[in-house]
Parts: structure tokens; C-alpha cells; sequence
């Protein structure tokens, strides 16, 4: 992808430890109450208010909380991989907005969190080993980037559209929530057997995966798409289908437990979305 000089989300909450891309430090700190109390005693006392301010705005004798917190490091391969993160989702962000404006509706932006090892969102306490995810009950995606690591080494596809696909796909999983698709899948799946949820789950996932594939439409458009992005984003679509990763985990398949879709189907739906560039296209329930 050709993503050099292109702008960066603002929508980024780095919880990584020892990560610090888009992390602001603590400078000042608001002053406790326990603080505002000495202040207004020593005033009473005849201290000048002048001395007082400056006594408690000296970081040496405020709590130690009220600090700024020691700079942390991070390896520079990964917040490489969390400035790309950042101007994919900022891309996302422009496509999206002009799709919605066309429509007469106006498009409310995710944000995007980063985390290590585990994460806690409105949905729950999750660990990396779920892999990214979107959560509907604060509307952010979240991913640990070794995510992105995994994707060549452990699922054969690897590339920075193959990434970028990933982060689209939950980007979708948000549009279903702003159109309200996401409520209402869940609501007939309270309804329905077992069986019937996983169905209309990966209903839910394929179109996902069309919308991640028209923002690689226009991302195309807008010549930001080299030789073999494409195919990098198909190949990681067929790498994660719910039958390559049942053969590999169980060496057999049992399609009533697919809740992603097979990599046939997630790859034809990348196609269609990659191609149309059009949402209407992704009408997966129909």
C-alpha cells in the first residue's frame, strides 16, 4: 500500500505495554482535594496565595500520583505497525464519511485501541487470543498487533493490505452498528436455535468482510493500492475462513459451527465489495 504522507486518525487509544504511539503525558495533573484544602489553610494562615499556588503546582511536593508517569518504550517494528494502523483507520474514516454523506446521513467514527496481551472494553475482558474484535457497547476496535505478526507467519498471508483488510473488516462490524444491523441480528438470534445464531452470524461477518472490500475500492481509486494488495487481502480472507482453521485445529469441518464463514464465501465477499464498491452490494441477508 502507498500510505506515505497521508494524514493519521486522531481515533487512537494506545494501551500497549510499553507502547507510546499517540499517548499523551500528564503535565499538569489536576490538584487533589486533600491538595485544595492545605492551599485554602495556609491562605486563611496569612500565606501569600500567590506563594501557596506555586507551592502546590511544584510537581516535587504533590502526590506521587499526581506526577507524570515514567516514559515507557517500544520496540520500533510494532509502532511502525501502529502508525499504519492509524492511517488506515484515518482512511477508512474519509471513505466512510463520504459514503454516509451521500446518503443523507452522517457517519460517527470509531476509535481504534491498542493493547497487549489483554483488553478490557464495554464488552468484557478479553485476551489477544480472540484475535481483534469490535465491541458495539463503546464502539472502538480493538487489536494487538501481533495480530498483524500472525497473519504471516501463522496464517501464511502476509502484506500490509492483507492488515489493512483486518482493520476494515471490524471498521464493517461499526457500520452494522450505525445501521443497526448489528441490534438487529442480535435480536433474532435471541429467537432462534443454536445452529440458527451461528447462521446469521456469519451473515453478520461476510458482510463485514464486503465492506472492508469497499473501502479497498476506493482506497484503489485513490492510488493507494500497489501491484498484489488485492490478492494479499484475499489470501489472508481465505487463510481465516471457518473451514481452513477447523481442519487445521481438528482435522475435519463442521459447517453448522462456522460463525465466520468458509474462506470460499469470505473471499467471495471481499471480491464483491473489492469490485462494487458499493455498500447496497453487500446485502448478505438477502
Amino acid at each position: 500500500m502507498q500510505l506515505g504522507g497521508r494524514r493519521r486518525s486522531t481515533n487512537v487509544e494506545d494501551r500497549r505495554s510499553g507502547g507510546g504511539m499517540g499517548r499523551k503525558a500528564m503535565v499538569g495533573a489536576p490538584l487533589g482535594c486533600g491538595t485544595i484544602v492545605i492551599g485554602l489553610v495556609l491562605v486563611l494562615l496569612g500565606v501569600d496565595p500567590l506563594q501557596v499556588l506555586s507551592l502546590l503546582s511544584d510537581p516535587s511536593v504533590t502526590s506521587p500520583t499526581q506526577q507524570r508517569p515514567a516514559p515507557r518504550t517500544t520496540s520500533g517494528a510494532d509502532d511502525q505497525l501502529a502508525d499504519f494502523a492509524s492511517q488506515v483507520l484515518a482512511d477508512t474514516e474519509d471513505t466512510w464519511t463520504a459514503i454516509f454523506q451521500q446518503s443523507g446521513s452522517s457517519y460517527r467514527e470509531p476509535s481504534l485501541v491498542l493493547f497487549t496481551d489483554s483488553v478490557r472494553s464495554a464488552c468484557g475482558m478479553s485476551s489477544a487470543a480472540v484475535g481483534p474484535f469490535y465491541c458495539p457497547g463503546d464502539q472502538k476496535v480493538y487489536i494487538d498487533l501481533s495480530f498483524f505478526h500472525e497473519l504471516g507467519t501463522r496464517y501464511g498471508a502476509p502484506g500490509d493490505f492483507a492488515q489493512a483488510y483486518v482493520l476494515a473488516h471490524e471498521v464493517g462490524h461499526h457500520i452494522q452498528t450505525l445501521t443497526g444491523k448489528s441490534a438487529e441480528v442480535r435480536t433474532l438470534q435471541s429467537r432462534v436455535s443454536e445452529i440458527q445464531g451461528n447462521a446469521l452470524s456469519v451473515k453478520l461477518e461476510l458482510q463485514a468482510d464486503c465492506y472492508a472490500g469497499v473501502w479497498g475500492h476506493h482506497a484503489a481509486q485513490k492510488g493507494l493500492l500497489s501491484d498484489g494488495d488485492m490478492q494479499e487481502g484475499l489470501a489472508a480472507a481465505h487463510a481465516i475462513g471457518d473451514d481452513r482453521l477447523q481442519r487445521q485445529a481438528r482435522g475435519h469441518v463442521t459447517p453448522d459451527s462456522f460463525t465466520h464463514g468458509s474462506s470460499e464465501e469470505r473471499g467471495r465477499w471481499l471480491t464483491i465489495g473489492l469490485r462494487s464498491g458499493d455498500p447496497s452490494a453487500c446485502d448478505t441477508f438477502r
